[in-house]
């Protein structure tokens, strides 16, 4: 057991309560953090006199090796160890001697591990935020390809009005959108490093704080040391968003699959992201989009758990605060896991367009645009949305779309049609006669990219402090 405490103790450990206690199997992946914060230390602590130079040199050496030694495999980070503090500081001191016992002078395992956990989380936020910036690219694209690809629209997935496929792609390019500028705020809200706090009352070695916060680029230390240790804010706010980017790519998820039926056929999925059956030869299921969609609930149960945990703990620092690691480091893995195969999957989509566009016809979908029509030519709203409710109910009897019934047909119901109502319900000019602000016509599609592409041209500079 490779500990860097018990001095007042007289007995070992109990194995169980060691291995219950114990965080290196999964603390482990903070070992570049834990390395890198402690880089910074070691140079404050040169800076303001608390040891030399050459220990300052002698140190930093040390921890370039054993990260070299880790990075080749050389040395592994195994459970004789407690956790990765215990890892990195009992190697140093294996290698280089007492020089090594100076690294933890002026800080605790406390805001050692907040640091650790903080930029951690704030490398995977600047992660996942690159993995949506590439899936807008795609999205963008299979805009671009379908600006006039007719589908139709769905309210209570009852065909509603005719759309684009472009449109409907462009729903999801705004909820990506909004994930990516939650990221940002959550990494602009982690501006303050916690290391100096100490355990929680700081210390009374003379820390340039300041110093510290720079070299680790934060904009500058926590100004309340128990707080400093003990927050864990912003990873609830980072799995508060895992938990809503999964959302979106689960609602995406249910769309493809739904798309992808037998029943719809307006998708086909890549073999590269399908499987087959066992038993049925026939089958192609989408396994990737239902893992994405039924994988959400881990990232929901990682958020709760934090939140459940958080509640009760009094200040400062408690060992229930280890529980902030397992089920968000699987979280962060799984969010950025599906969104790189979700993206991997849509970009090798093929949209059966004759599918859509005959489906949207066969939907009265263009109901609406009839209605429109009748208002047009004098007739009160009220009494148009009747009429064509008279419509529908004679098409769905003769099994036939508005646009095959004729004119006389037409005429018998209202007196009002003309022959000018084929042009006004068609499909193409019911989508393209809606130019306002996001709707789907040809124009307005056309500057909700030109927008979708200025965004991403941000994107890069959202993430830069």
């Amino acid at each position: 057991m490779a500990q860097l405490w018990g001095g007042r103790f007289t007995k070992s450990t109990d194995q169980m309560v060691y291995d219950f206690n114990a965080s290196i199997n999964f603390d482990k992946k903070l070992f570049e953090q834990d390395v890198r914060g402690s880089r910074a230390h070691v140079r404050m602590l040169a800076a303001v006199g608390v040891i030399t130079e050459e220990e300052r040199d002698e140190i930093l050496k040390g921890l370039d090796r054993i990260e070299s030694d880790v990075n080749d495999g050389t040395l592994k980070i195994t459970s004789e160890y407690e956790d990765v503090h215990s890892f990195v500081e009992a190697n140093l001191i294996d290698r280089i001697g007492d020089a090594g016992k100076k690294l933890h002078t002026g800080r605790s395992r406390n805001d050692q591990v907040a640091l650790d956990m903080k930029l951690y989380t704030r490398d995977q936020v600047v992660s996942t935020a690159k993995a949506l910036e590439h899936l807008l690219t795609t999205i963008v694209g299979i805009m671009e390809e379908n600006i006039d690809t007719i589908m139709p629209g769905f309210t209570h997935l009852q065909k509603a009005q005719p759309i684009t496929v472009a449109h409907h792609m462009g729903a999801y390019f705004e909820m990506f959108k909004r994930d990516i500028v939650r990221l940002s705020n959550i990494k602009a809200s982690m501006w303050s490093c916690p290391l100096g706090s100490g355990a929680l009352a700081g210390t009374t070695y003379p820390l340039d704080r300041y110093m510290t916060a720079d070299l680790l680029e934060f904009e500058g230390p926590t100004f309340n040391s128990m707080d400093g240790v003990s927050d864990r804010d912003y990873l609830i706010e980072f799995l508060s968003a895992l938990s809503i980017i999964q959302m979106h790519l689960s609602r995406f998820s249910e769309e493809v699959i739904i798309w992808n039926s037998n029943e719809y056929r307006y998708v086909e999925i890549d073999d590269a992201y399908s499987t087959g059956s066992s038993i049925m030869p026939q089958k192609k299921n989408p396994d990737i989009a239902e893992l994405v969609r039924g994988k959400t609930g881990r990232v929901y149960g990682a958020l709760m758990s934090l939140l459940t945990t958080m509640k009760g703990i009094p200040l400062a620092y408690n060992k229930d605060m280890q529980e902030d690691k397992e089920l968000s480091f699987d979280a962060m893995k799984t969010v950025q896991d599906s969104i790189v195969l979700f993206d991997g999957m849509l970009s090798t989509i093929k949209f059966n367009k004759e599918n859509m566009a005959k489906s949207a016809r066969n939907g009265f979908t263009n109901a609406t645009d009839a209605a429109d029509y009748l208002v047009n030519h004098g007739v009160p709203f009220r009494d148009a949305h009747g009429i064509i409710g008279q419509v529908v109910l004679y098409c769905i009897d003769k099994g036939i779309a508005i646009d095959d019934m004729s004119l006389s047909e037409l005429k018998a119901i209202s007196p009002v049609f003309e022959e000018d109502i084929y042009d006004a319900i068609s499909m193409e000019t019911c989508v393209n006669t809606r130019l306002t602000v996001g709707a789907p016509g040809h124009d307005a599609m056309e500057e909700e990219i030109s927008a979708c592409k200025e965004f991403l041209s941000s994107v890069p500079d959202m993430f830069e402090k």
